[in-house]
């Protein structure tokens, strides 16, 4: 325990020693920050709606900018004039023999003896920066979600059958008009564009009925018949016969 504390004292306590300068020189430095910020402002997700049923899901969003900053100095001044004082030092004390001896200050310290000019490195800014920002937007209840795109498919399929139905309709119609219209030889024009709604239609009879026919019946005598062919020939036209 005391030499932690012996330690902690030679650590804080002051050191002394003798500094002595005869120069004094003065640097100045100038500088100018900019601080550039991009505010990226979050925006609404993005939704799909199915009939009514509205679902949303991750959304990226990209935002590219480009911003551009001028800066100068006003009043402009590329130089400016550094006084030389004057270092002379003759008298200031006096030696055993009386005579006058230098004592390390100048004589007249407030003498200007001349003027430098330094330049001021004054100057106009340019600067043109551009970026991307992305965010990225996720629903945190991801069971909402899931059901929101089930009723969403449900409610596609319902649609699909809506739409298969309206188009059996339409075709049963068009079937039927256009068979109305062939039974009473009523047809569009073949050069006529809408010959083909009714292209793909065709008439026949319904089951069971025998449209109208023509038979065309020959009858052959035979020059050489066999006894119990002509004797059913005799039966038969004695059965006509009265």
């Amino acid at each position: 325990m005391k030499r932690v504390i012996a330690t902690l004292l030679l650590l804080a306590s002051p050191a002394q020693a003798q500094v002595s300068s005869t120069a004094a020189p003065v640097a100045n430095s100038s500088g100018s920050v900019t601080n550039q910020a991009v505010q990226v402002v979050p925006s609404r997700t993005f939704g799909f709606n199915y009939s009514g049923i509205s679902c949303q899901g991750a959304t990226l969003h990209i935002n590219p900018f480009l911003s551009t900053t001028t800066s100068w100095a006003h009043p402009w001044e590329p130089y400016y004039d550094n006084p030389v004082y004057s270092t002379v030092d003759l008298v200031g004390q006096t030696t055993p023999e009386g005579l006058a001896a230098p004592d390390g200050e100048p004589d007249y310290p407030n003498r200007v003896i001349s003027v430098r000019p330094v330049r001021t490195g004054q100057k106009t800014n340019y600067s043109i920066n551009g970026g991307i920002t992305a965010t990225i937007s996720i629903p945190l209840d991801r069971s909402h979600v899931r059901s929101c795109r089930r009723a969403a498919e449900k409610q596609v399929a319902l649609l699909d059958a809506q739409l298969a139905d309206k188009r059996l309709n339409y075709e049963i119609a068009r079937l039927k008009n256009c068979a109305s219209l062939m039974k009473e030889g009523i047809s569009f024009h073949p050069d006529s564009p809408y010959s083909k709604i009714c292209a793909d239609v065709v008439l026949q009879n319904p089951p069971g009925v025998i449209p109208p026919h023509i038979h065309k019946i020959i009858y052959e005598e035979n020059a050489e018949t066999s006894p119990a062919q002509q004797q059913t020939q005799d039966e038969a036209s004695s059965q006509e016969s009265p």
